[in-house]
């Protein structure tokens, strides 16, 4: 395996660490979620180019894309729960109130 794969696994490995265990404010969840989706994004973009196909370039867009509406939507629920409930903390939200 080389540095650069390994750089890009271990940069997703620790997104997803991250992730699952600093899970206090709904920020910093949806900032581990954006790192995991540029872990991804940047080797898919290299890898195309590598290859030198013009029938893959167009994936790294389309995961941008994906990766700019999942932003944008997580965002949207995190102005929404700052409303509601007057703060980003995970354990304020309980889908059972709703």
């Amino acid at each position: 395996m080389s540095p650069l794969h390994f750089s890009f696994y271990s940069a997703f490995t620790f997104s997803s660490l991250g992730l699952a265990f600093h899970r206090t404010h709904l920020i910093s969840a949806l900032l581990c979620l954006e790192s995991m989706m540029l872990s991804m994004f940047i080797p898919l973009s290299a890898w195309s180019v590598e290859n030198q196909n013009s029938s893959f370039a167009l994936v790294p867009i389309l995961m941008l894309t994906f990766s700019a509406c999942e932003a944008s939507t997580g965002l949207a629920m995190l102005v929404a729960s700052t409303r509601t409930h007057g703060s980003d903390h995970l354990h304020n939200l309980n889908l059972l109130q709703c």
